[in-house]
């Protein structure tokens, strides 16, 4: 059993909508495949297709689908159901797959080919790994049948667990597909909890009530690292923590000034926010692309020094400081929000803490309502590309303006197909938004997981870049 940090949602259960963060693969990847993704040993690797080759001029992906494959329900999966999937799908990275895909050819049920308009390096990042959710295959004849809020009610998938039933705000309940491709897994029933409370997981774990408390920080990660019959489990994906300024490029907001973008940059205690609220295995960050990364440009973080942060504030003209609202960190990670008001409340720009539900937070957050400054992060895969695709790229799914030398280098390092270019082009897009404080970044988030005595394989590091564990390769004693 998983006691989850935050509520799950329905939306999680359909593919078509992912946006650019983690936690919803934490239960995608139970109920869903994907014709090519991550899974223990390989950061993308063949799924429900056992290979693909890309053309000499990179204009062409084929893929050729494993034989005899069903969905939960019994149907076949075939290349029909691919190109339905990814037609539907709108997440995050959805414009510049739609805008770079001329179009996608069913050769027969079992292959299935895409043919760019231009070459594109990133073709397999973006459809391969957990930056999108676009290789993630949905039967096409169910979805129609019972449409959209139907599936959301009673999905079905190719994934290594079947859905039973999902108790809204309490609990999802699944047991193993015994169809799957990759293998049964050993867990017959798998239930997950929505447990937004960090002292009620930790309860539960304490109680033997949940075998994995996910995402635990500060005072009960140190409980769990102390108790003998428990296990801290750091994880080693691709997340991060940040500071956004969505209203840099308002001329009238205060934001707009680098100077006070810089003196919330020199305000941070980077090794002090880490101590707090991670145990010290989450490294400061210079940028907004986590180190373990292809491409990520290996930087240090600005230094901790308030006095340079006063001294900025003073020459933009509030020596005083200056009333600056509500903040609202990325829920449940309260403990780094409550670390970041204080540091900004030190230097003089006054701000309160706010908290939303983690839902609420990500619809905001896409819908461009959050304002001021607020702390945020994200843990899906990729590389350097997809992640400024994301959040720098002014086109980008959540950006609220954006530099037009940095739109130009994204666009150009997109179709550069040397790698050594590519990574010195999307170096260039990260200095340029640490020089020009685009961000405060606060660092690269290892996810505290603890561990109950139960558990005798986590699997927790399984998956390369991945925090969720491969669920179905779990080893309990007894089993």
């Amino acid at each position: 059993m998983f006691a989850f940090h935050v509520t799950i949602s329905p939306a999680w259960f359909d593919p078509a909508n992912t946006p650019a963060q983690i936690t919803p693969y934490g239960i995608l990847m139970t109920m869903h495949d994907a014709v090519v993704r991550p899974y223990p040993g390989e950061r993308s690797g063949p799924a429900l297709a056992e290979s693909w080759t890309e053309s000499e001029d990179g204009l062409t992906y084929e893929f050729k689908l494993r034989p005899n494959m069903t969905f939960h329900n019994g149907a076949p999966v075939t290349a029909t159901d691919v190109a339905f999937s990814y037609q539907r799908y709108k997440g995050s990275g959805a414009s510049v797959l739609k805008e770079r895909v001329k179009r996608v050819e069913v050769v027969d049920e079992q292959t299935i080919r895409f043919h760019l308009h231009k070459p594109w390096p990133d073709f397999m990042t973006f459809y391969g790994t957990t930056a999108t959710s676009a290789g993630f295959v949905v039967p096409k004849a169910y979805v129609e049948e019972v449409g959209e809020d139907g599936f959301k009610k009673h999905p079905i998938g190719a994934g290594p667990f079947k859905f039973v039933s999902h108790t809204p705000g309490v609990e999802l309940v699944l047991e193993a597909f015994e169809g799957h491709w990759r293998k049964v897994s050993n867990i017959k029933k798998l239930t997950i909890k929505s447990v937004p409370d960090t002292d009620t997981r930790l309860a539960m774990l304490k109680k033997g009530e949940t075998d994995y408390a996910i995402a635990l920080s500060g005072l009960v990660a140190e409980e769990v690292k102390r108790d003998p019959n428990l296990k801290l489990v750091e994880t080693r994906h691709a997340s991060i923590f940040w500071i956004e300024f969505p209203e840099q490029w308002d001329e009238k907001s205060v934001w707009s000034d680098l100077r006070v973008r810089q003196a919330v940059n020199h305000a941070l205690d980077r090794d002090a926010i880490n101590d707090a609220a991670c145990l010290g295995f989450c490294p400061p960050a210079g940028v907004i692309v986590p180190r373990v990364m292809d491409y990520a440009l290996q930087t240090e973080p600005v230094p901790y020094d308030p006095e340079k942060a006063k001294q900025l504030l003073a020459e933009a003209g509030y020596p005083k400081g200056f009333d600056a609202g509500e903040l609202v960190p990325i829920p449940p990670f309260f403990v780094v929000g409550e670390a970041v008001v204080n540091y900004l409340n030190a230097i003089g720009i006054r701000v309160k803490m706010r908290t939303m539900e983690r839902a609420a937070f990500y619809a905001a957050w896409r819908e461009k309502k959050l304002k001021g400054l607020f702390v945020t992060g994200a843990g899906a895969s990729g590389n350097a590309a997809t992640r400024v695709e994301a959040f720098i790229y002014s086109k980008g799914a959540y950006p609220t303006g954006g530099y037009d030398d940095i739109d130009e280098l994204f666009l150009k390092q997109a179709a550069e197909r040397d790698k050594s270019k590519r990574e010195a082009i999307l170096n260039r897009i990260q200095q340029l938004s640490k020089d020009r404080a685009m961000f405060a970044p606060i660092m690269d988030l290892r996810a505290l997981i603890g561990v109950g005595p139960r558990v005798v394989e986590h699997q927790i590091h399984a998956t390369p870049l991945h925090p969720f564990p491969a669920y179905e390769d779990i080893v309990l004693k007894g089993q």
